[in-house]
């Protein structure tokens, strides 16, 4: 072996480290896709319908958009972290199986059905799209939660219970730290579904850069659906590029 190749650090699998190229090319894609957008509807001419189009429009949409998917996503989290403890303590952690795989054939139905059935029995508007949001996204991060406690090594438990730590103390300061990299590729796996799934909030009447795809179906008018479109990915792939830096950060150094 070459002493160059002995010197190379091993990569492991799994690492959360991304390729380097990635950091640039994904927020690049994205930012400059955003900037097509509104370099192409500054430069024709709009008609009544597309009023949508106008730069103070989009903006606004964009924005109760992304506060949309962080409204949803903080629910989430605040759900999910506490009910995947809850399946590998006690009693829960026997059915946790069956839990999981009951509520992955919820996952399994279309987005669109859980927003329709949460607009016809709790109306339109803000809240209760939120709340469809919120269930279409606990099921990524509990199955995360729950597959990163269960792979903390036990010997490192019964270790900080040798030391007399209590369970709590074991779990905040052996057990979770352990599972944040699984437990964040969860999150992150959910922040991208909830904003791709937020595109349905202009359907509901709860706003956001569906609106755009809304208006353009009733309308007719290709532009509204080629900028909503590309608006919602783009930030989609700059969601998932912020949350793979803050999985990245948050990873505790040495694991």
């Amino acid at each position: 072996m070459e002493a160059g190749e002995k010197d190379a650090p091993a990569v492991r699998e799994g690492d959360p480290q991304p390729g380097r190229l990635r950091w640039v090319v994904q927020p690049a894609l994205a930012l400059l896709a955003i900037a097509a957008c509104f370099a192409y509807t500054n430069t024709r001419e709009l008609t009544s319908k597309q009023s949508l189009l106008q730069n103070d429009a989009m903006l606004s949409g964009g924005f109760r958009h992304l506060w949309l998917t962080a409204v949803a996503a903080l629910l989430v989290i605040a759900i999910s972290v506490p009910l995947g403890v809850a399946l590998t303590r006690g009693p829960l952690r026997r059915h946790a199986g069956v839990i999981l795989a009951f509520a992955g054939f919820g996952q399994a139905a279309p987005a669109v059905g859980l927003v329709v059935l949460a607009a016809l029995y709790f109306g339109v508007g803000i809240w209760p799209f939120i709340g469809a949001l919120t269930l279409y996204g606990i099921l990524p991060v509990v199955a995360n939660v729950v597959a990163g406690l269960n792979g903390v090594d036990q010997r490192l438990v019964e270790a900080g219970r040798g030391m007399g730590m209590s369970a709590f103390a074991v779990l905040r300061k052996v057990e979770l730290p352990i599972a944040v990299p699984v437990m964040l590729t969860g999150v992150r796996t959910a922040l991208v579904l909830m904003c791709g799934t937020a595109a349905f909030g202009g359907f509901v009447g709860a706003g956001g850069l569906g609106a755009l795809i809304n208006t353009g179906i009733k309308l007719g008018e290709q532009p509204l659906l080629l900028v909503g479109a590309v608006l919602i990915a783009s930030l989609a792939l700059l969601l998932d590029w912020i949350a793979r830096v803050v999985e990245v950060v948050a990873t505790p150094k040495g694991l």
